[in-house]
């Protein structure tokens, strides 16, 4: 049966303010809906790690447990921690559901509440990448991961598909001043340059992710548009005229890299997958 602590930094006074628009984001919406397109992506980078049975392993930014899940098959000793609890609560549903013991905390990836060292693996799809502070974060995954332990993550790149779809959107609703993209996590000079003092070996390797919809590209936005955090946000901050451009623009795109020949969507996106053994 899958645990959950009590929320940690979920409602405690004074927070960084960029950090709290991150929270605002991701409960924003119903990512749950949006992961689905790619559970077996996720279920394949679990795969390649080749895990243990009672492996310690952390899932930072989990979302609803792509990445948890699986890892908990294995029969690994999953822990998942997210900053949104909305996203959590789904998680444990999905862990229950399956019977899989799963610990789950709601906190912040950039001030964990695990001991120095405490996993032998530790996983990050498509959310570190997305931290208000990425030195924070880089400190956290290497202080919580042994020495000798890994540190597996997937970023998406700024050329790929989900890439192009934030570069559109930032067109139309730029983020704050002084935010870095989330999408440098996605090439090879910002994770040597996030990492690599503190890993013995850094390994890179660019793959394709496959989003799979019941539906066409144009019904693909409108989801994206009510449950994609950062694209439900983009969509409130804009007004009509800015709306309706930015819906055509990002619907183009998914038509452009649609392979399906039905009524469906099937495209695949570039991430960058990144392994590090930790000194």
């Amino acid at each position: 049966m899958s645990t959950l602590s009590s929320p940690i930094g979920a409602t405690g006074a004074s927070q960084d303010p960029l950090t709290e628009r991150v929270r605002a984001t991701w409960t924003a919406g119903d990512f749950g809906r949006i992961a689905r397109g790619y559970e077996r992506g996720a279920a394949e980078f679990i795969a390649r790690l080749e895990l243990e049975a009672d492996e310690r392993v952390l899932d930072v930014a989990c979302g609803t447990g792509n990445l948890t899940l699986p890892a908990a098959r294995t029969g690994a000793a999953v822990t998942g921690i997210d900053i949104a609890p909305n996203l959590i609560e789904q998680a444990q549903v999905r862990a229950v559901e399956e019977s899989l013991t799963i610990a789950f905390d709601v906190a912040d990836a950039e001030q964990m509440p695990y001991d120095d060292g405490a996993f032998d693996t530790v996983v990050s799809m498509f959310g570190t990448m997305f931290a208000a502070h990425s030195e924070r974060a880089t400190a956290e995954l290497l202080r919580v991961t042994r020495p000798g332990g890994r540190i597996a993550m997937a970023s998406w790149t700024p050329t790929g598909l989900v890439g192009e779809m934030f570069k559109i959107t930032s067109k139309y609703a730029p983020p704050p001043s002084g935010v870095s993209s989330p999408l440098k996590w996605g090439t090879e000079e910002h994770v040597q340059a996030q990492l690599g003092a503190g890993c013995s070996s850094l390994t890179c390797q660019r793959r394709l992710m496959t989003f799979e919809f019941p539906f066409g590209p144009a019904e693909v936005v409108d989801q994206f548009r009510l449950f994609y955090g950062p694209t439900v946000r983009a969509f409130a901050s804009v007004g009509s005229a800015d709306q309706a451009k930015l819906q055509q623009e990002l619907t183009e795109l998914w038509w452009e890299n649609n392979r399906a020949s039905d009524d469906t969507t099937r495209v695949q996106s570039e991430y960058l997958e990144v392994v590090g053994i930790v000194r």
